[in-house]
């Protein structure tokens, strides 16, 4: 991890169990950019964001928010960062706001 990205994470995985939530997804997203997770019920958006807004820790993989890891900075990052979910159709889609 570079630290360069707002958001940083390769083969981020969740697991409840036996069951893979998030399946080793990489994402990387630059200040300004706004991006958004659809899919069916159970593709592991809901787990992604809790990982991403430091309020379940990953099960494997690596993740930077601020270039901070969540797992020691988790205080920190959620104090900067406001997840906005918004409805569309049968899909969730989230917006970050950054201070």
């Amino acid at each position: 991890m570079t630290g360069t990205h707002v958001l940083e994470a390769h083969q981020l995985v969740k697991r409840f169990g036996e069951f893979e939530a998030v399946k080793g997804i990489d994402v990387e997203i630059d200040r300004g950019e706004s991006f958004g997770f659809l899919g069916p019920n159970g593709a592991g958006k809901t787990s992604t964001m809790r990982m991403i807004s430091a309020v379940s820790q990953p099960s494997g993989g690596t993740i930077s928010i601020f270039g901070l890891d969540p797992r020691t900075h988790g205080p920190e990052i959620r104090s900067r960062l406001g997840v906005v979910p918004k409805k569309t159709h049968s899909n969730w889609s989230c917006q970050f706001v950054t201070t």
